[in-house]
C-alpha cells in the first residue's frame, strides 16, 4: 500500500487538512489582529482541503476494492 501512488496522495491529502487545521485553532485560540483577519479563511481552506481529501480517499478504496 505505501507504493501506490494514490494512497500516498490521499494521505498527504489528509496531513494538508490537518496542517490547516491546527493553524485556524492555533489562531482562534491566540485570538487578536490574526484571528480576525484570517480564522474565516483558514476554516474555508479546511473545508476544501477536506473535501479534497475525502473524495481523494473515496477513489483509492474504489480501486483498491476493484483489484486495480
Amino acid at each position: 500500500m505505501l507504493t501506490d501512488p494514490l494512497f500516498l496522495l490521499a494521505a498527504a491529502a489528509s496531513l494538508v487538512v490537518l496542517v490547516v487545521l491546527a493553524v485556524g485553532i492555533g489562531g482562534f485560540a491566540r485570538g487578536g489582529e490574526f484571528n480576525r483577519k484570517h480564522g474565516n479563511r483558514m476554516m474555508r481552506w479546511r473545508i476544501y482541503a477536506q473535501f479534497g481529501a475525502v473524495v481523494l480517499i473515496m477513489i483509492f478504496v474504489y480501486f483498491r476494492s476493484k483489484g486495480a
